[in-house]
């Protein structure tokens, strides 16, 4: 799937994002605009425990990238081992997606009924499960179900980690270390690629254990969320984790009486079901936030991604590990990138950047596959294929891979998040199915054909945004919706 997915939401139900909305407000209003009050909790305090935390979490997001970047090094080899044909490698390939879709739906109220480190640890019991199918597997039927199992616990981390990290960070810390979970699933992807070149797709297998087991250790001593512990009532337990978090000489009063002003605010809000989304003022954002994952799915980047060695393999390249390996190495240093001018270069022009680059790069691409059908300068075929997916993968880490879900937390309004976030959510794994399940038999229809598709995608991506979506940077939650409803 795309490894930019920052917030996902529970079916209508009040969630975590929801509980933070107003302290993010209050964030804008004493941090953003000049305003500055520092956060008492955190000058008296200590981090190492929300530092602690963040690092634990994030281990499922590197999990994550892990399960991402298995298919693309190893499609070759399994398929030859296992005698595979290609429609049931693509069913392989494209299965994680169908499980992540089941995770990211379920995975609100699962966070809610267990919470979110039980959440997380059900997530990792998943993904070990799922890899130990995959290593033993002897056929095509368990294969796919540990890709299933795998999926779905990374439907579910996809959800819970970055809400975990947004409830326990102080709110002058939350945009950075929230970031840390993109990074971590390129990180995690790029390890996958690398490791795959110089090891069995078995042994890949079993690395996909290491960062679940890591999470389940560092679960037993960090803390809960406390804005769950206070939803559910669990109020001492919420002081307590609270106070481990702030540093024990923290003043956590003016803290913890907000969260628990605001859990008690939200939780008399009307729920919205998935039919009030249609409704005349709620329509141009879903419009939007829809729109924006189909355009960010049907760019191509989960065909891409997941079989990256073996269209540098088509292509004519003599050796794909030296493709699959500048194509790891670039994802990295773009993402943070990508970060730093979020709130720099604003939300607008660096999706329409990054949608440019992407048309460049599945333009040369689908160049070069040209080019080697009719024979016309063969010494070219390979390089422009590689240059063209490693541009389309900077440019897609750049922007398009994490812009469209800071959109999608913005525009929505607080007591729609819930159901406009699930709707989001469900065509944004959709879109991902059906491109990585089709990848393949588009290849084998027109190599040049298939990046042309992808390449009119991004055209009709920078038209869209330049039409339709509104700039959120440096604007209030409240002026936002002011500018979308105008």
């Amino acid at each position: 799937m795309t490894i930019g997915q920052y917030n996902h939401a529970d079916n209508g139900q009040v969630n975590g994002l929801e509980d933070l909305e107003k302290p993010f407000i209050r964030q804008e209003k004493d941090v953003g605009y000049g305003n500055n009050k520092p956060d008492k909790s955190v000058e008296s305090g200590s981090i190492g425990m929300v530092l602690l935390s963040t690092f634990v979490a994030v281990s499922g997001s590197f999990e994550f990238g892990s399960c991402v970047g298995y298919s693309a090094p190893t499609q070759s080899a399994i398929r030859e081992d296992l005698k595979l044909s290609l429609a049931e490698y693509s069913m392989f390939g494209s299965i994680l997606t169908i499980g992540a879709m089941l995770g990211a739906v379920t995975s609100g109220r699962i966070a809610d009924f267990i919470g979110r480190k039980g959440a997380m640890r059900m997530s990792a019991g998943f993904c070990i499960a799922g890899w130990l199918a995959v290593y033993f597997s002897r056929g095509a039927f368990p294969l796919d179900m540990g890709r299933l199992f795998t999926g779905y616990g990374i439907g579910v981390f996809s959800y819970v980690v970055p809400i975990f990290i947004a409830e326990i960070a102080p709110k002058n810390l939350r945009g950075g270390l929230t970031t840390l979970n993109q990074l971590m699933i390129v990180i995690g992807s790029s390890v996958a690629f690398l490791m795959g070149t110089v090891i069995t797709w078995r042994t890949l297998a079993l690395t996909g254990l290491v960062p679940c087991i890591f999470l389940l250790v560092g679960l037993c001593f960090v803390p809960e969320s406390p804005r769950w512990l206070a939803k559910v009532g669990h109020e001492k337990e919420f002081q307590v984790a609270l106070q481990r978090l702030r540093g024990k000489d923290a003043d956590i009063t003016c803290e913890a009486s907000e969260i628990l002003d605001n859990i008690e605010t939200l939780q008399t809000l009307q729920k919205v079901t998935l039919m009030d989304l249609f409704q005349s003022k709620h329509i141009r954002s879903v419009t939007i936030g829809t729109a924006l994952m189909i355009f960010q799915q049907f760019g191509g980047i989960n065909g891409i991604s997941f079989y990256a060695s073996e269209t540098f393999a088509s292509a004519g390249l003599s050796s794909t590990k030296i493709g699959t390996i500048a194509y790891a190495c670039v994802q990295v240093p773009i993402t943070v990138v990508g970060a730093i001018l979020m709130d720099k270069s604003g939300r607008r022009p660096l999706i329409m950047i990054s949608a440019t680059g992407t048309f460049l790069g599945c333009f040369l691409a689908g160049t070069s596959f040209v080019l080697k059908s009719h024979s016309i300068s063969p010494e070219w075929v390979a390089i422009l294929a590689v240059g063209g997916v490693l541009i389309y993968i900077a440019s897609f880490s750049i922007g398009l891979g994490a812009v469209p879900w800071v959109i999608m937390s913005e525009i929505f309004p607080i007591h729609v998040k819930g159901a406009a976030g699930s709707l989001v959510v469900l065509v944004n794994w959709l879109g991902a199915w059906a491109v990585s399940y089709t990848f393949n038999f588009l290849m084998s229809w027109s190599a040049s054909g298939t990046f042309f598709i992808y390449s009119a995608f991004s055209v009709m991506t920078v038209l869209f945004v330049a039409k339709l979506v509104p700039e959120t940077k440096g604007k209030t939650l409240e002026e936002i919706q002011a500018s979308i409803n105008s």
